[in-house]
């Protein structure tokens, strides 16, 4: 079957933006611009590629195959053909709407994180990193997709020994983990609990709190089979989704990293200890109750510290350099990366349906 046979049926991209897009006749996806000149051994002007974009919001079916114009790097971007794609947390909030007030729209490309070969490069990037393998953060769109531009302060080379499915595991995820848990000052001896430990941040925030020297690391999770998985990988308690983790799991922690906000948000902020700090890097469970404010102010006397967290507010170098040390730690195995499943691009709507489910341990993984 001829490729253009094997594309029948799908979308074709002069018809689909996402909400960064133009309508002159150039594309843009998050950060992707056309430039004009390039150096490339990619595709060129007027190639397609096949991508997956929001057709609808709301379930994983909104989700559609399409062919779109490749991009093209604009001054100082590179283009990358993908190898492994990060289906992440962020990616499914962004499917059903949720951001939308926020200037996502129908037609989206989704994705933000990729590893793959430089093809191309715009004005001002060394032709060098043609023909590299590289680690690449697409912004909040543009990564589903065959070949995807990234700045090229975004991007890092990878070394010897890391896979790119291992470096769209732990490339975002890890960085988040590694701050969060410096913005809480944690320290040898602590305990600590991850809420959320079966995804990507949750499972490195745990190897990094016990490579760290705390006292406990304490780990909620949905299935005891999940959680002797997250003890082979650090943890010393494992609590079910409400906190209970029987009578051995202390009843304080000195640090709480949550990856999943949600009504019951306020519990855990309970169970801090005097001075607990309590940092949150995701609402994959949705926004905590209205009462939150009060049951905080209801801790006074503990003196609580509470944070939510963005690695948006880390300099872009600072973040590139722990990445680097991370990618390094992960191809000598001394950091653990878990790729829950490998799937074709073709089948993102599957992968969501996953992580919709609560069914994924780790990171699922898509290829083109």
């Amino acid at each position: 079957m001829s490729r253009a046979s094997e594309r029948e049926g799908r979308v074709k991209g002069t018809v689909i933006t996402s909400h960064f897009g133009r309508t002159d006749g150039s594309f843009s996806y998050g950060p992707m611009a056309v430039a004009r000149s390039v150096a490339r051994t990619g595709p060129t002007r007027g190639a397609e590629m096949r991508a997956v974009v929001i057709k609808a919001f709301g379930d994983p079916a909104g989700l559609e195959v399409a062919d779109l114009p490749a991009p093209v790097p604009a001054p100082g971007q590179v283009c990358v053909t993908t190898e492994a794609i990060g289906v992440g947390g962020v990616d499914a909030v962004i499917r059903r709407g949720t951001l939308a007030a926020h200037g996502f729209r129908e037609g989206h490309l989704l994705g933000s994180e990729v590893a793959g070969s430089v093809t191309a490069v715009g004005d001002g990037v060394d032709t060098s990193w043609i023909g590299r393998r590289v680690w690449a953060f697409t912004g909040l769109s543009g990564g589903y997709a065959e070949q995807a531009v990234a700045a090229l302060g975004d991007v890092l080379a990878l070394p010897d020994g890391l896979t790119a499915a291992d470096a769209v595991t732990l490339g975002g995820s890890g960085v988040v983990a590694h701050y969060a848990l410096e913005r809480a000052r944690t320290a040898p001896g602590e305990a600590v609990l991850v809420r959320g430990a079966a995804g990507s941040i949750g499972i490195t925030a745990v190897q990094l709190a016990a490579r760290a020297g705390a006292g406990a690391v304490l780990v909620t999770t949905s299935s005891a089979q999940r959680g002797a998985r997250l003890r082979d990988l650090g943890a010393t308690h494992v609590l079910d989704r409400s906190g209970d983790g029987g009578p051995d799991a202390p009843a304080g922690v000195d640090v709480v990293l949550d990856v999943v906000g949600g009504p019951r948000l306020p519990d855990f902020v309970d169970r801090l200890n005097p001075n607990g700090r309590y940092v949150a890097v995701g609402v994959v469970g949705g926004q905590p109750p209205a009462d939150f404010g009060t049951r905080l102010v209801a801790n006074f006397r503990r003196s609580p510290s509470f944070a939510a967290f963005s690695a948006d507010t880390v300099p872009g170098p600072d973040r590139q350099a722990v990445r680097a040390a991370q990618f390094a730690d992960a191809a000598r195995g001394e950091l653990r990366t878990v790729v829950h499943e490998v799937l074709p691009l073709d089948q993102a709507a599957r992968a969501h349906r996953e992580m919709d489910a609560g069914r994924v341990f780790g990171r699922i993984v898509l290829v083109p």
